[in-house]
């Protein structure tokens, strides 16, 4: 009984020192999503499912939940959004080519189709987040338009 009490006076000790060491916050100028918005002129309905779906991990620009201060979580979200930019980063969209563009489209097509974005794990915490049936048609019958725009601009071989 004295070494369970013993390891648990540790875990709680790690804990605290852990909190000490946080990630680096994904801190952006909403003003780098603005490119994106100018190119791809979503309706007022898809601009506020990207607003409440996608920016916070596909963006320079994260609104952090107070569970966020909590030492590891706050490494597993990181973890997350790190992975979401590589994937698709809104804020570093003027950089791209036509023919990436077009592709980025592709994918967010087929995974709001799936239904495999936004992620369950995120939400679980956001409910806002979970799309509709309707709302899923509305990003994919946007998302279908830019491409078409993709389409008639001239892609370098």
């Amino acid at each position: 009984m004295k070494i369970i009490k013993k390891l648990l006076l540790l875990l709680v000790i790690a804990f605290i020192i852990a909190q000490f060491f946080r990630p680096e916050k994904n801190t952006g100028d909403l003003a780098s999503i603005e490119p994106f918005l100018a190119e791809t002129k979503p309706p007022e309905d898809v601009k506020l499912i990207l607003k409440e779906a996608c920016f916070d991990c596909h963006s320079n620009v994260t609104r952090y939940p107070w569970y966020n201060n909590i030492t590891p979580v706050n490494f597993w979200l990181k973890n997350h959004i790190d992975h979401g930019k590589k994937h698709f980063n809104i804020s570093k969209w003027e950089g791209n080519s036509v023919k990436r563009k077009d592709h980025k489209f592709e994918e967010l097509i087929e995974m709001v189709e799936e239904k495999s974005m936004p992620l369950n794990s995120y939400t679980w915490t956001h409910s806002e987040a979970k799309l509709t049936d309707a709302q899923t048609s509305s990003v994919v019958e946007w998302a279908k338009k830019v491409r078409l725009m993709y389409d008639f601009k001239p892609k370098p071989e």
